[in-house]
């Protein structure tokens, strides 16, 4: 005769362990797909100095420029004003390039270090992004793969205080047209081809200033 407790201890042993749920794979990056992903970004004939099929203004194509007295050669410069970023060389000239900043109040200026570089990175939204328009970044709470539409592009340099992670970037853009405004979530954006140029000039543990951008 089955007996109230012998059902208890068998429904106990029927259903305690819990369903485990399917796991969710990371975000990934397919190297196999880096060399065409560079070439789908890069237009034809590319002169880092004169194509712009992004209809930009000219000034924010990338130039050499004299840099100021008594800079670090290697160390990167944004002013948040003209939407420059300059790339100190050792010969006393910058290379300059054109940004967009972030929108509103995210701008965070500062100085920061450079502790990690990534070609074609996987991106994940934080979670006061999700927050803040839910609307664009909830659908990507758990990632998303590498490619020509993710965020950061092609390149990203990761911006450090010590040694935290600050969620800041240097990153190239999808939104290209975006250069020289305000649109980001925090990060300075690039032409997807300017910043595979620079990406190869920029060592580990080299300085980042970001400046107001106000004056």
């Amino acid at each position: 005769m089955l007996t109230r407790r012998h059902f208890v201890i068998s429904a106990a042993a029927m259903f305690s362990a819990p369903i485990a749920s399917p796991a969710l794979a990371a975000p990934t990056t397919n190297r196999s797909k880096w060399s065409q992903w560079d070439a789908q970004v890069t237009p034809a004939d590319y002169d880092p100095f004169t194509s712009n099929p992004w209809g930009l203004h000219p000034r924010f194509l990338p130039q050499v420029v004299e840099a100021n007295d008594g800079l670090r050669s290697g160390d990167i410069h944004v002013d948040a004003v003209a939407r420059y970023l300059y790339h100190i060389q050792p010969d006393g000239t910058a290379m300059r390039y054109g940004v967009a900043i972030a929108r509103g109040n995210l701008y965070e200026p500062g100085t920061y270090s450079i502790r990690r570089k990534a070609k074609w990175p996987t991106w994940t939204p934080t979670a006061n992004m999700i927050k803040r328009d839910p609307h664009l970044y909830a659908q990507h709470a758990d990632g998303m793969d590498a490619g020509p539409n993710n965020p950061l592009g092609s390149r990203a340099l990761y911006l450090y205080v010590g040694n935290r992670d600050t969620y800041l970037r240097i990153h190239g853009s999808p939104n290209q047209r975006s250069i020289g405004g305000r649109a980001s979530s925090g990060c300075v954006r690039m032409v997807m081809a300017h910043i595979n140029d620079l990406y190869e000039h920029v060592k580990i543990g080299a300085t980042a200033h970001l400046y107001a951008p106000e004056v």
